[in-house]
């Protein structure tokens, strides 16, 4: 790994003596759905650091949230068995041909669990007698202190350090600053992992890129990815929408409707608009599919239309997908052609009906083989594999594609202009200092 591309200041597992040592490690391995694992590759992702923690004489303690078991209203954590971390020990234990222990702690319906007690003591012996091959804890979000305030979450972080003597945070896609990915750094030697290294170097290729560079994002939602948006915008050459947002710019563009679109978006797209009139970076995919309906896609009620035909004041049907022949229009297929670095944030269709678009987009991409390729996490990577998954094997280990594990945290990163504003990278480099006096 090239560890000279992190910061100085960063402190390396790679420099920690672990042997004998219990290690806590926080995970992103929230990839159970409905009490099943939909996709492993972010457990997948990281086998090495696990891998190097017990090779090294270290003994794991793995801890992940899974779903929003808090109700942000009622303040009600429900500790559901579709959440549990279950699935994912099963598949560690098949992996890793190993047995790994799920500690039990009393839960109570409307607060979740208070806290570790002391009946985990004796899971840690048989953890270090090496009778089990690690433990991991419940899901961190029904712990009542995982996501609280004060001192219930003070005390849910002294808890989780008193369990061992080194934290390691292999959690990129955790980016918020909750009790495990934050408060726990201040009472214990705390270490990014393996694949949060690689996470971070891979960022530092998309805030600093080589040129051109492409990015492509999509969404359901204009109002929540603004920012990062035009934190993208300003740092591109190209720049191509999908989604929600593409039909929100081109409602304040064109001065059309599109069903589902709103009035208070298209006011805030306006100033994209602007903008881009005068920077003239936004490449427009030309072709779209309309549909009459959401619920599927039938035959005679939905149709490729061109925007070059949108007249002001016209009002159209849902924009459901990209039409692939946008993907074959000149300007469209010099920009991807020609790019040195791509970023993907985006699923081009309203998915499973609508996925056209995305194949279209994804198969331009591959066809650039210059290019340095970057796919932002969760739905995008999901769709990349469900769509193009003869693609998805082969590009899977290519040095030109990086694919990361946390979408939302990229463009977080992206919009704070650094992977080391996000407050669980800074607290490992807060640690370091505090440990170094």
């Amino acid at each position: 790994m090239e560890s000279t591309l992190l910061h100085p200041e960063l402190p390396l597992i790679q420099e920690a003596d672990l042997n004998n040592k219990t290690v806590l490690v926080r995970f992103d391995h929230n990839v159970v759905k409905a009490g099943e694992i939909r996709d492993p590759y972010r457990i997948d992702r990281t086998i090495g650091t696990l891998f190097s923690i017990v090779e090294r004489g270290g003994r794991p303690i793995m801890m992940t949230h899974v779903g929003r078991p808090k109700d942000k209203k009622t303040g009600r954590i429900s500790c559901r068995p579709d959440e549990s971390v279950e699935p994912i020990v099963q598949y560690l234990e098949q992996k890793l041909h190993t047995r790994i222990q799920i500690p039990k702690f009393p839960i109570d319906a409307e607060k979740g669990i208070a806290g570790i007690d002391t009946s985990i003591n004796i899971t840690i012996r048989e953890l270090k007698e090496r009778r089990i091959g690690g433990i991991y804890l419940p899901n961190t979000r029904w712990f009542q202190g995982e996501e609280a305030e004060g001192e219930l979450r003070r005390n849910f972080a002294l808890q989780l350090a008193g369990l061992a003597d080194i934290y390691v945070n292999d959690a990129f896609g955790s980016w918020q600053p909750h009790a495990s990915t934050y408060d726990i750094t201040n009472y214990l030697p705390s270490y990014p992992g393996f694949l949060m290294q690689q996470e971070i170097i891979n960022l530092s290729r998309v805030l600093n890129p080589e040129r051109p560079f492409v990015a492509v994002v999509a969404g359901a939602k204009y109002d929540t990815k603004i920012k990062p948006l035009y934190a993208i915008y300003e740092k591109v050459d190209r720049l191509m929408l999908g989604g929600v947002i593409y039909n929100t710019f081109l409602c304040a563009k064109y001065d059309i409707r599109i069903k589902g679109v709103t009035e208070d978006d298209i006011g805030l797209a306006r100033e994209l608009v602007e903008k881009d009139r005068v920077h003239n970076k936004i490449v427009e995919l030309p072709y779209i599919v309309e549909s009459d309906i959401m619920e599927g896609r039938i035959e005679g009620r939905y149709r490729s239309i061109y925007i070059g035909d949108f007249r002001p004041g016209s009002s159209y049907g849902y924009i459901l997908d990209i039409d692939p022949m946008s993907f074959e229009d000149s300007i469209v297929s010099e920009a991807i052609g020609t790019a040195k670095t791509i970023f993907v944030n985006a699923v081009m269709g309203y998915t499973p009906h609508f996925i056209a678009g995305s194949q279209a987009l994804d198969n331009t991409i591959d066809r650039n083989m210059d290019a340095m390729k970057m796919y932002g996490g969760g739905d995008t990577l999901q769709e990349f594999k469900n769509l193009c998954p003869g693609l998805y094997l082969s590009v899977m280990d290519n040095a030109r594609y990086y694919f990361f594990t946390g979408g939302g945290t990229v463009l977080t990163a992206i919009q704070q202009g650094s992977p080391y504003g996000l407050m669980p990278v800074q607290a490992l480099i807060e640690s370091k200092k505090k440990l170094h006096g």
